[in-house]
């Protein structure tokens, strides 16, 4: 029966990242820096509120949107941080994870042969969904510019069937954000155009240099901003995620919302209530935390003699394999693994534009960064 499966989801394949992981997880002693995984647990408090949800049996549906209580602290939450406006019984929608927000997002706006533009390298998690609509990811090369996605960059890659550009910030895999500066350059230049934004702002609680700022402070009409708690809470496996938009994007957003999920999980949603609320700054420990191994890995890496643009963002080091290593970013990285038992992802995972390097994530402690740099130094110096 497989000759009946749709021939677009025959295309794409598992994300890289989770092809690479899988492939090694299961060697003895590893040191893995690979998936983005936060390693603090989710807060007490926040862990004790899902408990709370489940003795007193709020285990049914909810809202399609979400509890209003819920998307009213979600709404609270990007005002207090970031200055942003939206109205929580119709700006705002509780998803199943930033993933469900962007693959929503999407089918929502994209049509048959409609043009996506997208830095290159990036998360994998975008062109699937991008091509299973039958649209076309346009990737624009930004490794000579530091990684920043800068509207030089962009212009040359506007046609007529522009319908989207993505601007993942602070981004997987590079670690780097742009400045305030940079997004109301590209706002400016969208606001007499019809195209939409979509704004990943998951890792918007972790940056290190400057303050988070979205582009919908500056175009907000045509922007569909996505968050979550993955990051900011580690809490990954609640898969609790956020989408604002205008009312006239998420009425629509909403009907896709529904018929894909009906609601966010009910028990997840307490929990993220309680994060949202009382739990407003448990990112900041875990901020400081991660500033201090990003600063000793730069370091580390900088000895070494590994080139890598410094991240304002995320937990994430996007490190070019050096000249002298004639090999692939997934043999360099399948190399590493079999000889020092680290791994790290092939930045062939995040676009053709990754190759050359790899992903290192900081999510796991000092110590750990130091024997699997260690390592790495060892299988550099042989």
């Amino acid at each position: 029966m497989e000759h009946l499966i749709n021939q677009r989801v025959k295309e794409i394949e598992i994300s890289g990242i989770r092809k690479f992981f899988n492939m090694v997880s299961h060697i003895d002693d590893l040191i893995s820096f690979t998936i983005g995984q936060p390693d603090f647990p989710t807060p007490e408090h926040v862990k004790q509120a899902g408990i709370n949800a489940i003795v007193e049996d709020f285990t049914s549906y909810t809202h399609n949107a979400g509890t209003i209580e819920l998307r009213k602290a979600a709404s609270d939450f990007v005002e207090n941080k970031y200055g942003l406006h939206y109205k929580p019984d119709s700006e705002v929608i509780v998803t199943m994870g930033a993933s469900e927000a962007i693959d929503i997002t999407f089918r929502s706006i994209l049509t048959e042969g409609t043009e996506v533009i997208l830095p290159g390298p990036i998360y994998p998690g975008y062109e699937p969904i991008i091509r299973m609509m039958g649209a076309v990811p346009v990737h624009v090369d930004i490794r000579e510019n530091q990684f920043r996605f800068t509207l030089e960059m962009i212009k040359p890659f506007i046609t007529e069937k522009t319908r989207c550009i993505v601007l993942p910030y602070p981004s997987n895999p590079t670690g780097v954000s742009l400045s305030e500066m940079e997004l109301k350059e590209i706002a400016d230049f969208l606001s007499d155009k019809e195209i939409f934004v979509l704004a990943d702002e998951i890792y918007s609680e972790l940056t290190f240099d400057r303050s988070h700022k979205s582009i919908a402070s500056f175009l907000k009409e045509k922007t569909v901003v996505i968050n979550g708690l993955s990051k900011s809470h580690s809490m990954t496996g609640w898969r609790i995620g956020f989408l604002f938009a205008p009312e006239s994007i998420t009425k629509h957003i909403l009907k896709v919302h529904q018929y894909n999920v009906s609601c966010a999980n009910s028990i997840a949603q307490k929990a993220a209530l309680e994060a949202l609320t009382v739990g407003i700054d448990d990112a900041l420990t875990m901020k400081k935390e991660y500033e201090r191994r990003r600063d000793y890995v730069y370091e580390r890496l900088t000895i070494m003699g590994l080139e890598a643009v410094k991240p304002d963002g995320a937990f994430y080091f996007f490190v070019k394999i050096p000249d002298n290593i004639p090999l692939n970013s997934f043999d360099f990285a399948l190399d590493l693994v079999q000889k020092t038992k680290v791994a790290v992802v092939p930045g062939s995972a995040f676009s053709e534009y990754g190759e050359g390097y790899f992903r290192l994530s900081f999510a796991c402690s000092i110590e750990t960064l130091e024997l699997g740099l260690d390592r790495i130094e060892e299988y550099l110096l042989k």
